[in-house]
């Protein structure tokens, strides 16, 4: 049986059982409640229209940013997938998670944390995965959290097995396994991608649903723009190269600890990349590649917009957009040039900083107009909570210190307040705390210098820790070190420093860190970093 009609069985199954969880958790109220829709996008970083970037053609994700409460400084935890992952969804942060990699699983390395699909579901939501929501293996128990989190299957698409391997036709004819790889459909393993395939699935989750008498949280999560930049060709066609110029800072800055530049390592495994003979670690790709992957980037977020038109387009047509939560966020940013740095890996604003809204039927589109906004920082460990309270359902509790014996509450403030609905649960103890306008990341390294495994270092092999603190002013990042056996930071071993001042510095070039103008505030930053390392 395919794995598509599988799945479509479980959730027949688990419906045929909705009316006894419904007496037992929800009484007559799930009738009136609302569904969640949460789209999660891997790599994005804040390359739409809706976010001000006048090149990008991302017309169906600005239509819901349009009826939506846009976040306009929301950052990650961790700039990586599964760590960053594990975090919003349990709403946790790094340091509590205990996953800085991908080798472990949090309810065994850290504890039986709770999710966000886990909540819904235990309070009688029917809950689905579509694609890439937990990174799949060890980091998810190799089963994306289940059955904790799900009701039913998680869906992966079948095409999935091919993204790294040689379906890239390049210009001597041969099948290659590239950085850059625009794709005929008709030339392609089962003659489609696992973002077309994930947006079928989930429609047809949608259609089962409308007519069920339970809520459901749906997660959806789409592979692009993550690498390789495999996409229908046509896509390519909306941004010719003469309209595609380089990042503003293509240059390794000159004041840049070492310890913070990552070498973009699985980049410059792609075939493409490789022909390229670049030297390693700071060796600069040639001006007119640099150009052809920021257009397959670009491509690639426009071939995203469609998909996630066509999941919007279903939730309308089965009329559930009048009922349904939809939240659109995406793991990390992902760095195009700046810096003379690709990928993420980084505390930098370009790698950390993601989008994030939220439309809530009958509520965000009656917003004022400078209320569809929000300039404040946010952080997405405050996605558990707004989710739920936004829902009706009560807001877990903060979490204490430490938090590692509590199965169920968050590290993230709820974003209620923004909403402005006097009828829902909202943080009233944060209002005026300090705290509110301040986002934490971190990034390990195995040493104070780029190699082969700085981008991604096994847990027993992390000696470095960089914790940074953004705020509305600057983002000052310390590395210190580190013991991955007790999961401990030493901040009176610190091994290097970053200070960047966002109205002089927007772009995070000129490092102040020992310049005499930055000495008097950093005195007084080293209270907020440190409290990162406790989950705070």
């Amino acid at each position: 049986m395919p794995l598509l009609d599988r799945g479509l069985l479980w959730l027949s199954l688990v419906l045929g059982s909705c009316a006894s969880l419904e007496s037992a958790v929800w009484g007559n109220n799930t009738k009136d409640a609302l569904n969640v829709l949460l789209i999660i996008v891997d790599d994005l970083r804040l390359s739409l229209g809706c976010y001000g970037d006048k090149l990008i053609k991302s017309p169906n994700i600005d239509q819901l940013a349009s009826h939506s409460l846009l976040f306009q400084n929301a950052f990650a935890q961790q700039a990586v997938c599964a760590p960053s992952r594990v975090s919003f969804l349990t709403g946790r942060r790094p340091d509590t998670t205990r996953l800085y990699d991908f080798n472990s699983y949090w309810r065994v390395q850290a504890g039986n944390f709770s999710t966000i699909p886990q909540y819904f579901k235990e309070n009688g939501y029917v809950t689905m995965s579509v694609g890439k929501v937990f990174h799949p293996g060890i980091s998810s128990n190799h089963s994306d959290d289940s059955p904790y989190s799900w009701s039913v299957p998680p869906y992966h698409p079948s095409s999935e097995k091919y993204e790294n391997t040689k379906t890239c036709r390049g210009p001597d004819g041969e099948l290659h396994a590239n950085l850059i790889c625009p794709v005929d459909m008709a030339d392609i393993p089962e003659g489609t991608l696992p973002d077309k395939q994930s947006t079928k699935q989930a429609i047809q989750l949608l259609e089962k649903m409308k007519t069920s008498a339970s809520p459901f949280f749906l997660a959806v999560g789409y592979h692009k723009p993550h690498i390789p930049f495999r996409y229908p060709k046509e896509f390519q066609k909306l941004y010719p190269l003469e309209n595609i110029t380089l990042a503003p800072d293509p240059q390794v800055p000159a004041g840049l600890p070492p310890v913070a530049y990552n070498p973009w390592m699985d980049i410059r495994l792609r075939e493409d990349i490789q022909a390229l003979n670049l030297s390693v670690p700071y060796g600069p790709i040639p001006v007119d590649f640099q150009r052809k992957i920021r257009q397959s980037y670009f491509a690639s977020v426009s071939y995203l917009d469609t998909q996630v038109g066509h999941l919007l387009s279903a939730l309308d047509d089965f009329h559930l957009a009048n009922t349904t939560i939809v939240a659109f966020t995406s793991d990390h940013g992902w760095s195009l040039g700046e810096h003379g740095e690709w990928a993420k890996y980084s505390n930098f604003d370009v790698a950390t900083h993601v989008p994030l809204m939220f439309y809530v039927p009958g509520r965000t589109a009656l917003l004022p107009e400078a209320g569809q906004q929000v300039v404040d920082l946010v952080e997405l460990v405050s996605l558990f909570p707004t989710l739920t309270g936004l829902a009706g359902l009560h807001v877990p509790p903060r979490c204490p210190i430490p938090s590692f014996h509590v199965e169920l509450c968050r590290e993230g403030q709820s974003l209620l307040k923004h909403f402005r609905f006097q009828d829902l649960e909202e943080d009233l103890t944060l209002h005026d705390n300090p705290h509110e306008s301040i986002a934490y990341s971190q990034y390990p390294r195995p040493t104070d210098y780029p190699q082969w495994n700085s981008d991604k270092p096994s847990l027993k092999d992390i000696k470095v820790m960089g914790y940074s603190i953004r705020t509305i002013d600057y983002r000052y990042t310390v590395w210190v070190g580190f013991n991955p056996h007790e999961f401990l930071a030493n901040f009176s071993d610190v091994h290097a420093g970053e200070l960047y001042f966002v109205d002089s510095d927007p772009l995070q070039d000129h490092n102040m860190y020992n310049d005499s103008q930055g000495g008097d505030l950093l005195q007084s930053l080293i209270p907020w970093v440190v409290p990162t390392t406790k989950g705070v």
